[in-house]
């Protein structure tokens, strides 16, 4: 008897897909479904925040997908309150945090960690995101450098998208003078200069991660499409996307 493709069998599964890696996953994902047989059904929003459209959340209140493809820290966490399957965790993509400034505005110095530094005690206002690159700073690289209180009256918070904006687009309009994010979500946005990552050793290591859900229905497929974002053919499109491939693959 011939086997029957999974298309025979399965026509669509869920996938929470997080804002950063989503321009990758638009890309690719027509190509999956073209060679898989499989539809997806996406729901985009923040891997981690206090938005209603951020991913914890809404797996928490109930809302159902067999895939979250989000910030591979979120995920662990995910794993840790039983809304992923243990194991599960494929990292897809290392993303690093950068700075931009206004259109025309000169670009600071942030090629050393003391001149990064010494940009942020100068700087008028700063601006950084909900996720997981403004809890970075805010909570972790501010007080490291030591200037934690110094910029906590400068500093403002950006809901992100869908509800809220790109850090970049406050900076494209003034409302800050320096604004953070990671770099994929930076140099698509018109209006502001990127001025570069930051210094390796500030950087947090953050990683992109596919994780199946632990109300899954289609396991065999969500694997497929985590499979298929792992590997080699995908590196174009997340070097595309301002992300950095995994080596080996």
């Amino acid at each position: 008897m011939k086997p029957r493709s999974l298309a025979q069998w399965l026509s669509r599964f869920g996938v929470a897909a997080f804002f950063i890696f989503y321009r990758v996953y638009a890309e690719l994902g027509p190509a999956f479904e073209r060679a898989s047989g499989h539809r997806l059904v996406t729901t985009r929003g923040p891997s981690m925040g206090d938005s209603p459209e951020a991913i914890p959340t809404r797996l928490a209140r109930g809302e159902t997908a067999d895939v979250v493809i989000l910030d591979g820290a979120a995920a662990d966490e995910l794993g840790r309150r039983g809304l992923v399957r243990a194991g599960s965790k494929v990292e897809l993509a290392r993303s690093q945090i950068g700075m931009v400034v206004r259109a025309g505005a000169a670009k600071p110095d942030i090629s050393s960690v003391e001149a990064f530094r010494s940009t942020l005690l100068a700087a008028k206002s700063i601006a950084y995101s909900d996720s997981g690159s403004g809890t970075y700073l805010s909570t972790t690289l501010f007080p490291k450098l030591g200037i934690a209180d110094q910029v906590a009256g400068k500093s403002r918070k950006v809901r992100g998208p869908p509800s809220g904006e790109p850090v970049a687009a406050v900076v494209a309009r003034g409302e800050a003078e320096i604004g953070f994010q990671q770099v994929s979500e930076l140099i698509h946005v018109s209006g502001v200069t990127f001025v570069g990552p930051l210094p390796a050793e500030l950087q947090p290591g953050f990683s992109f991660a596919g994780a199946l859900t632990t109300a899954v229905r289609q396991p065999e497929a969500a694997n497929a499409l985590i499979r298929f974002l792992a590997s080699p053919e995908a590196a174009p499109a997340i070097l595309d996307a301002g992300l950095t491939p995994l080596s080996g693959r």
